[in-house]
């Protein structure tokens, strides 16, 4: 073994104790993304089963939410889509400040690549859907066929294992990262209505609130949770989709610890020796001061190193990818595929722009793209990538389901006779999307990934 294969397996373990974080956030949104595909599953069958009256009864329960003459009122579809997809999008938010900060967004040169390719992949299946609908009333869906569902599609990614790259998981985390940037500015940009512009002010006066508790250095979640849910709710009565309070209430989060390195080691090291000193062979400490004080202050002093931005996104990570996400895909994907519930036309133009749309859109978008910021030099070809690998990770990208999903909810009324053929095709072209995106990926030859 040479000096350098020796500084190679010396580095390992430092490499690994950085990816960490990413290591484990794939893992959590691979096992998610099989959540998802069994609510799915589950919606569909409920959906166009004999008790699919029920799945609909479900879906309209009234919900009403208040004290006096304070209340909301809606039905369960509505508080999902509006309240608790609000909590998906606040993690949204926090995972774009972390990855603007510390992440693959962190500078220009090291994020170029992902975002020309994002962008790549928003704007030309919005094209594609647009020349498909236009002149119809059907044209509000452009929206539709650019976003990416990261949970899917690491799902897909995390079946073939060793055979791709960590960087290109990097890579293709990165792109939804900003699919979802662009997700978030659609939504409240083009696809919100009747703004009242005073209660809008009430909400960013209550976001404004927010900010200053960051600036005054408070790191307890609950005065945030406070200011954040009543943005929520003047979002929601302003015309501005109630979903873009959790982004923005996310960017107020902390993401700063308050001990460096050097002095946490050294504090722990201290309460360390008290803990020690003030113990023995004995069990059982409840009774002993020294040792429950020493406990409490090394307590305080993981919280202090502990950035609170992660605190929270680790803990709301596992709620949001087995809780919220699948509560949202059995409320929104059972599709009634009989004339009774309106049918499917699969050559409407609403159907062939989001199928195509998510199918060669995506693709002809982020390979175009990657491949112009390549040649142009504002971008750098990753050494352990090879042309197979940009085609198979822009086909996992048209794997759109959540988002998709959620902008259809957006674009048209629920009553709507678009809505069934959109999200059947949205089915059908993120089945294809990920099983040929698979297929690519799995034929590509294995290739050696330094940061692995």
């Amino acid at each position: 073994m040479n000096k350098d294969e020796v500084e190679t397996k010396r580095d390992e373990p430092k490499i690994d104790k950085m990816l960490q974080p990413f290591y484990e956030f794939v893992k959590i949104e691979s096992s998610g993304g099989l959540v998802l595909i069994l609510a799915t599953i589950i919606a569909l069958i409920w959906a166009n089963s004999p008790w699919g009256y029920v799945y609909e009864a479900f879906k309209n329960i009234p919900v009403t939410v208040g004290v006096g003459n304070f209340v909301l009122s809606k039905p369960s579809i509505l508080w999902i889509n509006d309240g608790l997809m609000a909590v998906f999008f606040f993690l949204v938010g926090l995972e774009i400040k972390r990855e603007v900060m510390v992440g693959e967004l962190n500078s220009f040169r090291q994020a170029s690549l992902p975002i020309f390719a994002a962008i790549g992949g928003m704007v030309v299946p919005a094209l594609v859907y647009a020349l498909i609908n236009a002149g119809t009333n059907s044209a509000d869906g452009w929206g539709i066929p650019m976003a990416t569902d990261i949970a899917f599609s690491l799902g897909v990614l995390s079946i073939l294992g060793d055979r791709v790259p960590l960087s290109l998981k990097i890579f293709l985390t990165a792109i939804a990262i900003v699919d979802d940037i662009g997700a978030i500015l659609v939504i409240a940009i083009f696809y919100s209505s009747g703004i009242s512009l005073w209660i809008l002010g009430l909400g960013m006066l209550f976001f404004v609130c927010m900010i200053l508790l960051n600036r005054l250095g408070v790191r307890h979640p609950l005065p945030y949770l406070f200011f954040g849910f009543l943005m929520w709710l003047a979002f929601l009565k302003s015309g501005v989709h109630a979903t873009v309070a959790g982004v923005l209430a996310a960017m107020t989060i902390p993401s700063s610890t308050m001990i460096c390195c050097a002095d946490f080691l050294g504090s722990m090291r201290g309460h360390l020796m008290e803990y020690e000193l003030g113990g023995d062979k004995n069990a059982i400490t409840l009774s002993n001061k020294q040792m429950l004080s020493a406990l409490g202050d090394m307590n305080r002093d993981v919280l202090m190193a502990s950035p609170p931005l992660k605190r929270i996104e680790h803990n709301l990570h596992y709620y949001v990818a087995f809780g919220i996400m699948p509560i949202f895909a059995l409320a929104n994907a059972g599709i009634n595929f009989s004339a009774e519930g309106g049918g499917v036309d699969v050559f409407h133009p609403v159907s062939l722009g989001i199928f195509f749309g998510l199918i060669v859109g995506k693709v002809a978008g982020i390979c175009l793209a990657s491949w112009l910021a390549i040649k142009s030099g504002m971008a750098e070809m990753p050494h352990s990538l090879m042309p197979g690998h940009f085609l198979g990770v822009s086909l996992l990208a048209g794997i759109g389901f959540t988002m998709s999903m959620f902008i259809t909810t957006l674009a048209w009324d629920t009553s709507s006779p678009f809505i069934v053929d959109a999200k059947f095709s949205i089915l059908t072209a993120s089945a294809v999307a990920g099983v040929l995106g698979f297929l690519v990926l799995r034929s590509c030859p294995l290739a050696t990934d330094c940061a692995k």
